[in-house]
């Protein structure tokens, strides 16, 4: 076997480009495939109309330390700060609740919003209040997992909070009902976001495409210590080889000491099945929900309240004022994540339904240009409780699993898909170190 370890990456997506990233610091080369054009993943940029959108609409809270500091890192910390638009905590669900945080240290900071909210009775805002007393004391663990329903229903959450903040954070974080959602995985969100420092709170959206928040600069960095990059090209297959792995793909076949399998979790199980049996019984346990992302491009400028708003009573669940972002006049983007009964309609109905569902709200719009509806029908796994989740290093010798399913407190996030290939990137450094020291 050769001295020098050569590790393949499969899926340049934000796990696999944080791997990629993490072992190129190292002086590492890596090779990562994608068969995609455009880095990204469940996350990247695409273009309709001469305008550049994302495939889905992802926002980062505060708390995702690791996603900030690879992207301070490929970007350099001046420039990563210019991609992304930070808003204090700033919960506004349309006509129903506004929870907006002071500049207060953390908890403080929370308990001021919970204090101050518009909608909710006083008893509902202690009620909330005494929750996350209670919560905190136990260090935001359960003794059972329950779901996120059953966990708001025995600290006795009124109607408004339950309603229009607990349980629509549930669907944004987890992409699960609450009805079926791990209640942990919801506190494990809570610990983080709302519990530690008043900037984890933060609400973060990117200026730029997903692709050009933090893959395609990744792409560059990794090239500029050695690494290869293999956009459009298409793993095939994997097999266990003299010298580690041979990878079969659609330019030829390689060899690799090390691999890093950074696809998604619907295609790992099959993909592995030969390598990893046991792993695809883990997998065939996974069930799946959608992200739907609603883009509408009106001729004349729209210009909401705020840049980011909850909407209730219809399909639409956030929308986001893409001028105030981005500088894309006229341009909203609506997102509906989790399960419904929107699933049933057909896109041009549902486009339709999203539309009529935003001139109830903020009446009367300029005339519409375009309009696109993207939906990916197996975004996350379902985060439900009791799930098991492989760890990233996995019963194959030099054989790693990076993506938003792995072992984690965190449900299927960005975050998440950083933390996993970080993880499986030092696990390689680690086993260096060792080899070395023998």
């Amino acid at each position: 076997m050769s001295s020098a370890p050569q590790i393949a990456i499969i899926g340049g997506g934000y796990a696999g480009m944080a791997a990629a990233v993490t072992l190129a610091e190292r002086s590492l080369p890596v090779t990562v495939y994608e068969a995609g054009s455009v880095p990204g993943g469940r996350a990247r940029r695409v273009e309709i109309d001469g305008v550049t959108l994302d495939n889905g609409l992802h926002i980062l809270i505060g708390a995702y330390h690791e996603t900030l500091r690879l992207i301070a890192q490929v970007h350099g910390t001046s420039e990563g700060d210019k991609a992304l638009l930070r808003m204090p905590l700033d919960w506004h669900m349309l006509g129903k609740l506004h929870l907006k945080a002071p500049a207060w240290p953390a908890p403080l900071h929370l308990l001021a919003a919970l204090l101050r909210a518009q909608g909710p009775s006083w008893g509902e805002r202690f009620a909330a209040i005494r929750m996350m007393q209670s919560l905190r004391r136990a260090n935001f663990r359960l003794t059972q997992d329950t779901t996120v329903d059953a966990l708001l229903a025995a600290h006795h959450q009124g109607p408004v909070l339950t309603g229009h903040l607990w349980r629509p954070l549930c669907v944004s974080a987890l992409n699960t009902p609450p009805e079926i959602a791990s209640a942990q995985v919801f506190l494990n969100v809570l610990r983080d976001g709302l519990n530690a420092s008043r900037a984890d709170s933060e609400l973060i959206i990117s200026r730029v495409d997903l692709s050009a928040l933090f893959p395609e600069p990744a792409a560059h960095y990794v090239r500029a210590r050695g690494g290869t990059m293999q956009p459009q090209c298409r793993v095939n297959a994997i097999e266990r080889s003299s010298n580690g792995f041979s990878i079969t793909h659609s330019g030829g076949q390689a060899e690799f000491t090390h691999v890093i399998c950074a696809l998604p979790p619907h295609q790992v199980g099959a993909f592995t099945q030969n390598l990893l049996p046991s792993l695809s019984k883990v997998m065939d346990a996974f069930d799946y929900q959608p992200i739907t992302s609603v883009w509408l491009q009106f001729e004349g400028r729209v210009t909401l309240p705020s840049p980011m708003l909850g909407l209730t009573g219809g399909v639409a669940q956030w929308v986001f004022d893409r001028e105030a972002i981005c500088q894309q006049p006229g341009l909203l983007g609506v997102v509906i994540s989790a399960s419904g009964e929107y699933r049933e309609l057909p896109q041009d109905t549902l486009a339709t339904r999203v539309q009529d569902e935003l001139t109830q709200h903020f009446g009367p719009l300029p005339a519409l240009k375009w309009r696109r509806v993207i939906t990916d029908k197996r975004a996350t796994f379902s985060a439900v409780p009791g799930l098991q989740r492989p760890p990233q290093k996995t019963a194959l010798s030099n054989f790693w699993l990076a993506g938003d399913y792995t072992a984690s407190d965190y449900p299927a996030t960005i975050e998440c898909a950083v933390r996993s290939g970080i993880t499986c990137a030092q696990g390689i450094l680690a086993a260096m170190v060792d080899m070395a020291a023998l």
